[in-house]
């Protein structure tokens, strides 16, 4: 007799099309899916986050078992539970007489070498869930002094046909995005996201998160997120036709008390394997080509995807097991109370860690020019904002989310992803937002008690990192003017930036 194969399927990999599972025969194979305590705790994730991913993982198990699959399902309470993947797959094997396991390789470095290390034989697949390889962008990258996004993302325009006519970009250009960074109207009326009452399923893993996970930071209700890949598609439905129309001009918008705008929300359900790429940006572009969504919307859009996430895969593949350790600026101060929630004066900050408390998102402007912006201008340690990334965000996963945060937000590594670091006084946070308006710093003032503390450390982190940023090309105007400045008038700024510091430091409310 044919010994069975246990077929792993991790949290993040809900697809039906999943490589492992095509490889697999029903009949003789086992699949094998796990809630473990090793992964809901190796950081502190956001309740929603752990419930999202329980509670999907449940209804997939549930779906396979409908279509003739015999799944070996453990619940994060089972007695038997071994803790760990890795042990599940060999209690698993010990159970099934199974000496051999086929996985879709993880998104982590950490499980891949877990896999690796097992005592078994592990077949590790490729996740073709993805537009491009590993492979293809190494391909890409080789011999390439600078690793910019923009043209790996035409490779993939081309590759796939999106918004392509004739092998040229419909309308005559790439990339729309100066059109796209206007800030919200005052009268705004944005759609409000489709939500799901909890059922049956859901309810039992909000109940069993609450008594496992309560002292993590992070609100579990209200929970309204999809579990299922029925309701991930209604998501992107009610996304197409009421929020891309309008998601162009004003996805770098933010607006207190208002934190979906006109944004999809469908990374959680991207990420964790319920919705393809793809059939995504095809929807988008369907929507342009019958007129129910302009071009700057649409092409913004589809680069987020096929663009900006097909690359950041590339580079955390690309760069290995210890690109989350890098820290180029010698940054490493710890993160603030405020990062958990504790008071600060300043609006943005808190309006953005409330949202992000009560909800487990907030969208990328609010990632990388509030909290990134401020971590990078403060020193904060890039590895503690990698993890605190990773902890409280729904969609976060390390493949995705560690090239955004120790690449693009922190500059952690030396200028591989952005060309340039991502910072800015207040001025752009008030010209994007109002959070400004009822604040306790004032954003017009450059100096004292009062001023708004990214104006101070803003000229700090100039400043301290001129001998590492002078010469880059997109920083020298920056400092030209600096330097241009009455030299009291810079002392001043970098004397209250200094002592600002020192307060939050030592813990005071700032």
């Amino acid at each position: 007799m044919v010994k069975p194969r246990l077929v792993l399927v991790l949290g993040d990999q809900l697809s039906h099309v999943l490589s492992s599972i095509r490889m697999a025969e029903k009949g003789r194979d086992v699949v094998v899916m796990a809630e473990v305590m090793d992964e809901a705790t190796y950081v502190p994730h956001h309740p929603k986050k752990i419930a999202l991913v329980l509670a999907a993982m449940r209804k997939f198990a549930s779906a396979l078992k409908d279509d003739g699959w015999t799944v070996a399902y453990a619940k994060l309470d089972d007695e038997a539970n071994a803790g760990s993947i890795t042990g599940e797959l060999v209690r698993r094997a010990s159970e099934f007489d199974a000496d051999e396991i086929i996985a879709t390789i993880p998104g982590e470095w950490r499980l891949i070498d877990a896999l690796n290390d097992l005592p078994l034989v592990v077949r590790q697949l490729p996740d073709d869930r993805f537009v491009t390889s590993p492979k293809e962008f190494a391909d890409w990258a080789e011999g390439r002094k600078e690793l910019r996004m923009e043209w790996f993302y035409r490779q993939v325009r081309r590759k796939t046909g999106l918004l392509m006519e004739e092998g040229e970009p419909v309308g005559g250009k790439w990339n729309y995005d100066s059109e796209n960074r206007k800030p919200a109207p005052q009268d705004t009326r944005s759609p409000e996201p489709l939500t799901f009452e909890p059922d049956a399923a859901v309810t039992d893993v909000l109940d069993l998160v609450e008594k496992r996970f309560a002292e993590n930071f992070g609100e579990l209700h209200p929970f309204g997120f999809a579990t299922d890949r029925k309701q991930a598609l209604a998501v992107l439905d009610h996304f197409i036709s009421c929020g891309l129309p309008r998601f162009g001009d004003y996805q770098d918008a933010m607006i207190a008390g208002e934190p979906w705008l006109w944004h999809a929300i469908i990374s959680p359900y991207l990420n964790i394997g319920l919705l393809n790429p793809v059939e995504v940006c095809r929807r988008a572009e369907e929507a342009f080509r019958a007129g129910a969504a302009p071009l700057n919307a649409v092409e913004g859009f589809i680069r987020q995807i096929i663009g900006w996430r097909e690359y950041v895969r590339g580079i955390y593949f690309l760069e290995g097991p210890d690109y989350t350790s890098r820290n180029a600026l010698d940054h490493d101060r710890p993160l603030p109370a405020l990062f958990w929630g504790g008071e600060t004066h300043m609006r943005c900050l808190g309006e953005v860690v409330g949202q992000t408390r009560d909800h487990a998102y907030a969208h990328h402007i609010q990632r990388l020019m509030i909290t990134g912006n401020f971590a990078l201008l403060a020193g904060l340690d890039p590895g503690a904002v990698h993890q605190w990334y990773l902890s409280v965000y729904a969609d976060a996963f390390e493949w995705v989310e560690a090239p955004n945060t120790i690449g693009m937000s922190q500059f952690a590594d030396g200028g591989l992803v952005a060309s340039k670091p991502y910072v800015s006084s207040g001025n752009y946070i008030s010209k994007m937002s109002d959070y400004c308006s009822g604040c306790h710093y004032d954003v017009k003032a450059k100096t004292g008690e009062r001023a708004c503390p990214f104006n101070l450390l803003y000229w700090h982190f100039i400043e301290r990192n001129r001998e590492r940023l002078q010469n880059n090309p997109r920083m020298s105007v920056i400092y030209r003017g600096w330097d241009k400045r009455d030299a009291d008038q810079r002392d001043e700024i970098l004397t209250d930036a200094t002592a600002w510091l020192d307060r939050m430091e030592k813990g005071k409310t700032v």
